[in-house]
Parts: structure tokens; sequence; C-alpha cells
């Protein structure tokens, strides 16, 4: 047998010296962690941090060691250290800190942690498990997590807000919301195909139109995008190129039900009843929804239009079955048996509402006006919004009048804009101020008038006037506050009108208000007159708590200065004759 080998020629030994550094002691943690040793793990990435103390990865290690130890409070000052002092950019240590916290159960300070990691961690590198630490601090606190913004998920949870107003009918705070998560993300094209559809319900059809465009520029297949495209070009009639695109979306079968509902509604708003008929029929036999009632009414509609009947009417049963108490599904079921009579053939309308000129009539017969929850429903938000913008004048006049009983901060804007539109009417202008200072809108208005831009200062009417006492005031507020319940807001700016002309074709020579009484009830009986009500003196004196020789004086007086027997007799006056209803 030979001898052993030696090491090395020469019969002397080659020593490796070993390098002492931060790499040495990090490796060694790293083979005491695997092996379960946390004291050596401990103890090695001590000696890492002495070598390195400008090194936040291994401050860092050294908490999670004691994290693992269940030196929390230790840990969490380290931490701590680690994102205020050394590295501010290391924000995944928030979220250590909040386990930390958690595992302390000082579960208000997790939720400060984890709320700070979320909206300052960029890369997202823990959020599966933030979101499922949300969970257990929401059962442990027994609320939600008030988290606002999630960075790595910029803009989601700002265009998740801007859906639900949309759905909620507040189409311009949509629209800002969105437009601000654009400037940040320009290709977020979730946000960009909603912002679309909200400039589109708001009658911005040029910008929707350029939105729209946008996307397309991004993803030339996107669906949403095209199926708009398409709605927008039928609003245009502009058929060269609406026909080629229904061609491709007839084409097209969409996987995911998202998808083949948005398809089925645009090909029903299109016309394309028979292919809207089969995606609706689909979501409904794949159960995509089934206690929506909006989708057996989609469903109903579509039947309806290709003339199956039969199948129009159970599926409105269903819808009636799953909203009692709605009025919507009874009207459609009343118009079928309209259509199964021989009567009208003309489409249905897709959307779950009544027709605009069914909700005014039933709003009118109302004492208690529009109901809360249609206020905010967006189809029926929207059809104003398009009604003021595109409809003929009487359904805008109809609209403003609406918006009165509404009167949110979306009406308020949407008004206020109406007011700055120079093709508009200046009657409707008039009525819509009225309209405003009704909501309490008591600051200043601009409105183009006449032509011409103005500045309707606070609680005015818009006049020639040079100034407004509180005389004036004190008549138009007494006639207003008793006409409010018996005169609509058409009727009650009417009376307004009156009063400011009257002011304004006697002044400086407006005679004494010694009561206010009594001139209110005149412009009452005046405006009754005007909208052919029946009325007689008696009855306003009675109201008023005045004689009925001060109402006839001062209706005379009035009729003399404005003409509005001569007005009144150009359109077939209520004046001529004996009035039976009027005591002279």
């Amino acid at each position: 047998m030979k001898g052993k080998e030696r090491v090395a020629a020469g019969g002397q030994t080659k020593i490796i010296p070993i390098q002492w550094d931060a790499t040495f002691f990090f490796e060694r943690a790293v083979r005491s962690l695997d092996r379960f040793h946390y004291d050596k793990a401990l103890k090695y990435f001590r000696r890492a941090v002495e070598y390195e103390p400008d090194n936040p990865v291994n401050h860092c290690n050294m908490a999670g060691i004691l994290s693992e130890l269940g030196n929390y409070e230790e840990s969490n000052n380290i931490l701590s250290w680690i994102v205020t002092e050394l590295d501010p950019t290391m924000t995944e240590c928030h979220f250590y800190m909040a386990n930390n916290y958690a595992n302390m159960d000082l579960f208000e300070s997790a939720e400060r942690s984890l709320i700070q990691y979320l909206q300052e961690d960029a890369d997202g590198q823990y959020l599966d498990e933030a979101e499922e630490m949300m969970e257990l601090l929401r059962y442990e606190l027994e609320r939600p997590t008030p988290v606002t913004n999630i960075k790595s998920r910029e803009g989601m949870v700002e265009h998740d807000g801007a859906r639900a107003l949309l759905e909620e009918g507040k189409f311009a705070e949509a629209v800002r919301i969105l437009e601000d998560i654009l400037q940040k993300q320009p290709e977020f094209l979730a946000a960009r195909n909603n912002l679309a559809l909200a400039y589109y319900y708001m009658g911005l059809f040029d910008k929707a139109k350029t939105t729209i465009a946008d996307v397309l520029s991004y993803e030339a297949g996107n669906l949403h995008a095209l199926c708009n495209l398409a709605i927008f070009y039928q609003h245009e009639s502009d058929r060269d190129s609406l026909d080629p695109l229904v061609e491709q979306l007839k084409k097209t079968v969409p996987f995911h039900q998202e998808h083949v509902f948005k398809l089925a509604t645009t090909m029903g708003i299109l016309g394309e009843h028979q292919s809207a008929y089969g995606h609706f029929s689909r979501l409904v036999k794949e159960g995509a929804s089934p206690q929506d009632p909006c989708l057996y009414h989609y469903t109903a509609v579509a039947a309806c239009n290709i003339g199956r009947l039969q199948e129009a009417e159970r599926l409105w049963k269903q819808t009636m079955k799953l909203d009692p108490g709605s009025s919507i599904p009874l009207y459609y079921m009343s118009q079928l048996k309209e259509r199964q009579e021989g009567g009208t053939t003309a489409p249905l309308s897709y959307h779950y509402h009544l027709p605009f000129e069914e909700q005014l009539k039933l709003w009118e017969k109302s004492s208690s006006g529009i109901p809360d929850y249609l206020k905010r429903d967006p189809l029926v938000r929207s059809s104003f919004f398009w009604a003021l913008r595109h409809g003929d004048q009487h359904t805008k006049l109809q609209v403003i009048q609406a918006f009165g009983m509404i009167a949110d901060n979306e009406v308020k804007e949407a008004l206020s804009s109406f007011l700055m539109e120079p093709e508009e009417d200046d009657y409707l202008k008039r009525i819509a101020i009225f309209v405003l200072r009704n909501m309490g809108v008591r600051g200043s208005l601009k409105a183009v008038l006449e032509g011409k831009e103005l500045i309707i200062e606070s609680n005015r009417m818009p006049s020639r006037l040079p100034v407004w006492h509180d005389k004036w005031e004190a008549v138009a507020q007494e006639a207003l506050s008793r006409m409010a319940k018996h005169y609509d807001l058409v009727q009650q700016h009417d009376m307004m009108t009156l009063w400011v002309e009257f002011l304004s074709r006697v002044y400086p020579g407006v005679p004494k208000l010694a009561k206010s009484e009594g001139w209110a009830a005149a412009l009452e009986y005046l405006t009754a007159k005007m909208h052919r009500r029946t009325i007689s003196y008696h009855e306003v004196s009675v109201r008023y708590s005045v004689s009925i020789s001060t109402v006839s004086k001062h209706v005379k007086l009035i009729d003399e200065v404005c003409g509005i027997k001569e007005k009144m007799k150009s359109i077939s006056s209520v004046f001529s004759g004996h009035d039976t209803n009027t005591e002279d």
C-alpha cells in the first residue's frame, strides 16, 4: 500500500486565510437558518451588521430573525429605524411591522402599518398577503380597512370608485377621477373606456369618440371600445363606418361573461336583436345572474323585438318575480299585450327603467316627487343629461323641472353648464336659474343671455334693474311660499318673471309696498290666469289674508303696466267676457 500523498509539494500545508466580512457572516447566518438554528443565525446577522452598518438588508434580516424568535417589539424598532433613517425605499418593512403588530394583538397599529405599506410599495411583492391580513383585521376590528390607494395597483382603487360613481349616475364626478387616473397612467384602457362612457352619458359625444379612438390606438381589438364605437357611429348615423363594424361584432363570440354581456347590450342598442337575443339567452342558460331582473328584462326585450312573444312573456313574468312591486315589468307587459293584440310593432327599449315620458307622468302625479332610488339610477340620470343637451324645448323644460326635484351637486353642475351654452333658449336658462336658486345656490351665476355673458348676482333673477330691495324680495318670497305646493317650477318662475318685469317697467317710480301679502296675492292670481288655471279674487284674498279690493287693485296695476290682458288676447285670452270665478 502506498503512503499517503502529501497535501502540498515539499511536505508543506497550504493555508487559506478566512476573509471576515459581512458576506461571510451572512452566509453563515443563512446556513444556520436552513438548520433552524435561529440563535446562531441572529448572532451571525448581528456580526454582518457590524461589518456593513449601512446595508439595510442585513438590518432587515436581523429584524426577521427577531420576529421568528418572538421578539416583535425589538424587530419593529429595527424596521422602523430602517424606513425612517437608513433607507425609506425599503417599503416592505411596513408590511413586516404590520405582521409583528398583529402577532402582538396590536391590530390598530397593524392596520396603520399595513395601509402605509399598500400606499408606498410600488412592487406589490406582498400584495396577496396584505389582502389576507386585511381580512384578519376586518374580523378583529369589526370594520373594513380604510384603504384609499394601493400604489402597486396605481389607479385601481380610484377606478373602482369612479365605476361606482358611474353606476350611481354621478357622471361629472366620475369624469374628474378618470381624467386624473389617465394623466398618470395613459395606458389604463379600462379607465379610458369608462371615461368615454361617462362623456357619452353626459351628451359629450365628440369627447367620447376621441377617447374611444385613443383606446383603439393602444389595443385595436378591445371589445369594449369597439362596442362603444359602434354606438357612437349609430348616434352619428354614419352607416359607412357602422355597417362593417357591426358585421365584425356579429362574428365575435366572447369567452368571458362580462364580454358576452357587453356585446349583447351593444347589439340590442344597434337594433341587431337576433344577435342580442342569442347572447342574452346564453347568459340566462349559464346562470350568469340568476337573481338579476335586468338580465331577464334584456332577454325579454330581445325576444319581443324578434317576434318571440311567448318567450318574452315568460321572461317578463320571471322579471316580475325577481322585482316585485316594480312598475317597470308591468309597463313592458302592457306593451307586449298591445303587440299581441296587433298594436304597435316599434322596437322596445333595453333600458331597465320606464321611458322618459312615462317617468315624468308618474312624478307629476306623485306628491312626493322622484323616488330616491330613481334619483340615483344611472340610466334615469343619463336620460336626463342626454335630454337636456339633445331634446326638444318641451323635453328640456321637463328635465329642468325634474332636476329641481333631484337637486344634488351633479345636477347643479349640469344646470350651471347649461346656462353658458350660447345656442340654448334664454327662457329655458331663466327657468334653470330659478331652479338653481330654489336648490339653495346663493352665489353669483354666470349665464349667456341675449347673446351676452352676464353675472347673475346672489339672490337675483336676471333683470336690468340696478338694485334689488328687500321689500321686493319679500313680495317674491311671500308668493313663492304660498304657491310652492300648488304650482310647478315653471309657473313659479313665470310669477317671478312677471314681478321682475313689473318692477323694471315702473322703476324708479315703484309704488309703496306697504303689505307684501297683497302684491303676492295679485302675482299668484295673474300667474294662474296666464296658465289657464281656475282661480278667484276671493280664493287668493283668503289664502293671503288680504281684502278682495286690495288684490283687485294690485292686479289691475300690474296688468296695466305689463299688458297681460293684451298678451293673453293674442292666444285666446282668458280675460275676455265675464269671469264667473272672479269677484270684481
